[in-house]
């Protein structure tokens, strides 16, 4: 490909860029895709998949939805297992209506690729040594190495969303952007296998040795957690020992409907909750993982990352049909605002769930002594719920 002219410049091939490239494409504004791994890599990324309905409207949007409502399973409500009871927290009844759907985020970003590509929009893979400049000016451009020879993408504005490693945040100077950041003492080992999951809907599990998720990609294909320390690697456990400890933090129904097999893939994932902010330096825009990460219990990642990009989607295409810098003007704190939102209460829910090495026995108390109030009140319930299924887009703003 030589050196091109565009109007946005969108860094990375995950689902946030495919999907803001999808929604730009859609408005009629060009956009260009630069993603350093290969597609293949990037079609088989195993991720989580649990979308609230402003995904799913965004998506339909985008006219990327047809195969999500197929295929993608409709949840009223989740389960917790707690002290060996189980608890259900009723979303459609709590939150007057509303559900989630779980769709896997591999097929949701095949979806993507597939309709990048049947639009023939430029996607450039195996993009090597990317490089963002002059993002404080008016007249940005990335630079690039493909099959060995340097291309440059001249544009109005860049959006980085190749995640918290990626180049984009990292090229915005260092006093442009304060960074939060807080670490997990585990990590969820995650086994994904072609099996049935153990619920119809899914199990959040807290048990004296450890937390444990039972979650789904389809009816027959199933994803299951243990929380574990940092220091554990995934060749260390074989798929025997994965599930031998599964049933022990599960409790008897659980145990009769555990079906296991072999895994498909085994990795670890270590938690961390962390916010760069602003979200804007000049004309580099940041979305996705490259601006936030969210520990996963809440479910929030992805959801995050399709609210920021219906935010900056919106924008673009009002200053591009009206000339209007407004929506650009307040990207970031209109984002933002949502992202602290779900960072809370992915936090809390994490510490409900989860068994932390470091708290004290006073602290273990308070946690329990929260449980039982949250669990035994339509009000804690409908607390979970509301949070869960997600906040309206307009939540507290006048």
């Amino acid at each position: 490909m030589a050196n091109v002219r565009t109007q946005v410049a969108i860094i990375g091939a995950g689902p946030a860029g495919l999907l803001l490239g999808q929604l730009l494409h859609k408005a009629r504004i060009d956009a260009v895709v630069l993603e350093r791994q290969t597609a293949e890599h990037v079609r088989g990324r195993i991720r989580a998949g649990v979308l609230e309905q402003v995904s799913v409207d965004l998506l339909d949007e985008a006219g990327v939805g047809a195969r999500l409502h197929r295929e993608g399973l409709v949840h009223d409500g989740f389960e917790l297992l707690i002290g060996g009871r189980r608890h259900r927290v009723d979303l459609k009844r709590l939150t007057g209506g509303k559900n989630v759907t779980v769709y896997g985020q591999t097929e949701l970003t095949r979806d993507l690729m597939d309709a990048r590509a049947a639009a023939a929009l430029p996607t450039i893979y195996c993009a090597h040594d990317v490089a963002l400049h002059d993002i404080g000016t008016a007249k940005p451009y990335v630079t690039y190495r493909e099959n060995g020879r340097e291309r440059r993408v001249d544009c109005d504005f860049v959006v980085g969303c190749d995640g918290f490693h990626g180049v984009s945040r990292a090229s915005a100077p260092k006093a442009a952007i304060r960074e939060y950041e807080r670490a997990y003492p585990f990590g969820w080992l995650g086994l994904l296998a072609d099996t049935p999951p153990v619920s119809e809907e899914l199990v959040y599990v807290n048990d004296p040795r450890g937390f444990a998720l039972c979650s789904m990609r389809s009816r027959t294909r199933s994803r299951h957690y243990l929380q574990v320390p940092l220091d554990e690697k995934p060749e260390a456990w074989t798929d025997d020992a994965f599930w031998r400890e599964l049933e022990l933090r599960l409790d008897d129904e659980g145990r009769a409907r555990l079906v296991t097999g072999p895994a498909l893939e085994k990795s670890i994932a270590p938690l961390r909750s962390f916010v760069a902010e602003p979200l804007r330096f000049g004309h580099l825009f940041l979305a996705g993982d490259a601006a936030h990460i969210v520990p996963p219990a809440g479910a929030k990642g992805l959801n995050l990352a399709a609210t920021d990009v219906k935010y900056l989607s919106a924008a673009l295409i009002e200053f591009y049909r009206e000339r209007s810098e407004a929506g650009i003007e307040c990207y970031s704190s209109r984002a933002l605002r949502r992202v602290w939102r779900a960072e809370r209460f992915s936090w809390w829910f994490t510490r409900l769930t989860h068994r932390f090495g470091d708290e004290g026995a006073i602290e273990a108390r308070f946690r329990d002594a929260e449980l039982d109030y949250l669990l035994n009140s339509d009000a804690g319930l409908r607390t979970i719920a509301e949070n869960y299924v997600g906040l309206p887009l307009n939540f507290g703003e006048r």
